[in-house]
Parts: C-alpha cells; sequence; structure tokens
C-alpha cells in the first residue's frame, strides 16, 4: 500500500491484478482508495486521481454533512468514534460478562438483552477511560518535555463544556474523557494548552505566543475540536 495526495486529500493505492482502475470513498470516514492494476504507472495514477477530485470533494462533503444521531441509544448500525476515526456499533447479547472490543470497522459491545441504555452508557465510557489512561502518560511526558513544565498530576473526568482544566495552584490537569473520540492530535493540543496554564494563567498574548512555539498549528486543531 502506497499513498499519494491530491489538494490536501490523501489517498492509499494499492495494486491488484485488476483490468481496471478504481476509485473509492469509504462511506465510513470519507478516506479515499484508489485500486490499481499491477502495470500501472504512478503518473497514470495521480492523472485518474485528478480526474475524479471533484467528485471525491462532493463524496467527502456529505459524508461529512451526515446528521449524526442526538442522542446515542446504543444499538447496533449506530456510528461511534475512537481516536478519529468512525466505527459502526455492533450490539452482542451475552449473559457471560459485559465487555467492548474492536473488530475492523466494528465496535463489538457485549451486554446482557436486559442491559439497559444508561448501563451500555457507562460501559462504552468505561472502555474509553482506559483506552484514553493508556495513551496519556508518553504523550504527557513528551508534552512536559516540550513545554518545559511538568504537572503533579493528571486525571480523567466526563466534561460538557471544556476539553481541559487546569488547577495552577495544585498543578493539576484534568482532561475529558471525550477526547478518546478525536483524532491524537486533540488530545497532544489540550495537554499542551493545559500545560502552558502553568507558564501563564490567561489566555493573552503571551499565552498565544507559548501555544505558537510549542504546537504551531494549534488553531486549526482547536477549530476542528470544537466543530
Amino acid at each position: 500500500m502506497t499513498y499519494l495526495t491530491i489538494n490536501g486529500i490523501e489517498m492509499a493505492v494499492e495494486k491488484k491484478s485488476i483490468k481496471n482502475m478504481y476509485i473509492r470513498v469509504i462511506p465510513l470516514d470519507g478516506k479515499v482508495k484508489i485500486t490499481a492494476p499491477m502495470h500501472v504507472t504512478g503518473d497514470a495514477i495521480k492523472s485518474f486521481a485528478v480526474s475524479r477530485i471533484e467528485w471525491i470533494k462532493k463524496q467527502q462533503q456529505k459524508i461529512e454533512n451526515r446528521p449524526e444521531p442526538m442522542e446515542y441509544q446504543y444499538i447496533s448500525g449506530e456510528s461511534h468514534y475512537l481516536w478519529g476515526n468512525r466505527y459502526n456499533l455492533d450490539v452482542i447479547y451475552s449473559n457471560t460478562r459485559d465487555s467492548v472490543s474492536l473488530r475492523g470497522q466494528n465496535i463489538i459491545l457485549q451486554v446482557s438483552k436486559e442491559s439497559t441504555m444508561q448501563q451500555r452508557a457507562y460501559i462504552m465510557n468505561e472502555w474509553y477511560r482506559e483506552l484514553l489512561k493508556n495513551a496519556i502518560p508518553q504523550l504527557f511526558e513528551k508534552c512536559e518535555r516540550l513545554v518545559g513544565v511538568k504537572a503533579k498530576e493528571w486525571r480523567v473526568k466526563n466534561m460538557k463544556t471544556k476539553w481541559g482544566t487546569c488547577n495552577i495552584k495544585a498543578k493539576r490537569i484534568w482532561l475529558n474523557l471525550q477526547l478518546a473520540k478525536k483524532a491524537p492530535e486533540c488530545l497532544e493540543y489540550v495537554i499542551i494548552h493545559e500545560l502552558v496554564h502553568l507558564l501563564e494563567k490567561s489566555h493573552n498574548n503571551v499565552f498565544k505566543a507559548y501555544m505558537n512555539n510549542f504546537c504551531p498549528n494549534w488553531r486549526e486543531i482547536k477549530k476542528h475540536l470544537n466543530s
């Protein structure tokens, strides 16, 4: 598998023993994949991609504008996210134990048939919490080295209005559980943001200068995170 980028759109390219060249925008996440015959050159693949660029953009826009459910019901067929990628939820009934796992493009939620929506939400959130807590330590140390400050501790909690908070006096940073659903660069941005508060309390020009230095594309990430 190789990759090429046209007009800022990354496309995966795979060669197979086929006669014709195909291009596909995957409905699940809008990613683009080109399948080409073994003998086709890179230039020919690039020209083919360029000729289809408007169609690709149109398909991606349709996926981007696809409405999301207002509230999760935790039933099979729903779209859920992990690290910025969209997965289909597949609910399996079992009386053995509750669990969540990944299988290809599916999140498998194993619960009893009598489980309530609230119980399923709790199981899913605990799964997200575990994944987030496993991802944070190494990234947190990286960000501390980058910013040049250390927090005394970090914690995870489900927050409705903030992606992170910093108790400057206690040097304690809280990170939103929902960051497990966002792309990894969003988590890194929030960690850097909260660490910078240990250098500058307010969101003033000094704070922004620090952010420009430690995370040059922070404005784009922030916009994506809050969209």
